[in-house]
């Protein structure tokens, strides 16, 4: 099942669709708001959240497909973000590249323990078509698609698509720059929708790719399978969870193997889509903040 966010103008509802039509659960449930009051539904009843949703979905009304396009929002209200570093060979190899401390990264990269590091608050965080943001003091700025990883009380439960947005200049000048890198304004994208982990056949099996657009024309347009992480999704959230006080709902985003070419920079007005199998497309455009 895959869960979307509508921004109404009376409150938020929670929509739910098994791959055809497209079911309003709030109006079933008045304080079934988001996916976030499901999975505390589902926690406190012990049942999975796909279970209460099918029983509700028959006395649910359909939701335009022009409504849920135009009106969607970020599909969870995470908390916090996480992300994890240099698990794809791909990312290692761009992160040596822009580094005046490459040797690093390929520690990383070969170590048992993974690069984790915080990502966004929900004020840094935006949903579909909405817009992302470039540093106005970076001169080297990309999109990262990530899968994402749904948790509830450190368990995952569902998947959804980021984009950690980051700059390549700052980051590389200084590894201790990291985080002005990383976090700022309008720095991370998530949706368009969580699909619930019941629903997701195989998390390391997924196609992902990603088309960067600029005044109509293709700038990029690569494809690449999440098959080709270097490690798994339950490893990346065993070290983010471990010794750590992880909020009640938040999401960890599992690295990029999608990297435009050194000489490519976003620029304000671009167009970034993102898509993965099972859960969809996510589209933002590019504005400087």
């Amino acid at each position: 099942m895959r869960y979307y966010r509508i921004e109404d103008d009376g409150g938020d509802r929670l929509a739910v669709t098994t791959g055809g039509d497209v079911y309003d659960l709030t109006a079933v449930k008045p304080r079934l708001e988001t996916f976030d009051d499901l999975l505390r539904a589902s926690s406190i009843t012990d049942r999975s959240a796909d279970s209460i949703a099918t029983l509700l979905v028959d006395d649910a009304p359909t939701i335009d497909d022009g409504v849920l396009e135009s009106s969607i929002g970020s599909p969870v209200h995470a908390e916090e973000v996480w992300a994890a570093g240099v698990t794809y060979a791909i990312s290692e190899q761009a992160r040596e590249a822009e580094s005046s401390m490459p040797d690093m990264y390929l520690d990383v990269y070969d170590s048992e323990r993974p690069e984790v590091f915080f990502k966004a608050t929900p004020n840094r965080t935006v949903g579909p078509n909405d817009t992302v943001g470039i540093r106005a003091d970076s001169e080297w700025d990309v999109p990262e698609p990530e899968l994402g990883a749904v948790l509830y009380d450190g368990e995952i439960v569902g998947y959804t698509i980021g984009n950690d947005m980051s700059s390549r200049s700052i980051e590389g000048e200084n590894p201790l720059y990291l985080p002005q890198a990383k976090v700022y304004d309008r720095c991370c994208s998530l949706g368009p929708c969580v699909t619930s982990a019941d629903s997701i056949s195989d998390p390391h099996a997924l196609e992902m790719w990603m088309t960067i657009e600029r005044d109509g024309e293709v700038m990029y347009d690569e494809s690449t399978n999440t098959g080709e992480m270097d490690r798994t999704v339950q490893e990346l959230v065993d070290y983010y969870t471990r010794h750590n006080a992880v909020p009640e709902t938040s999401v960890l985003l599992t690295g990029t193997s999608l990297v435009p070419s050194e000489s490519f920079t976003l620029q304000e007005g671009d167009v970034v889509d993102i898509g993965i199998d099972e859960i969809g497309t996510l589209t933002n455009t590019v504005v400087q903040v």
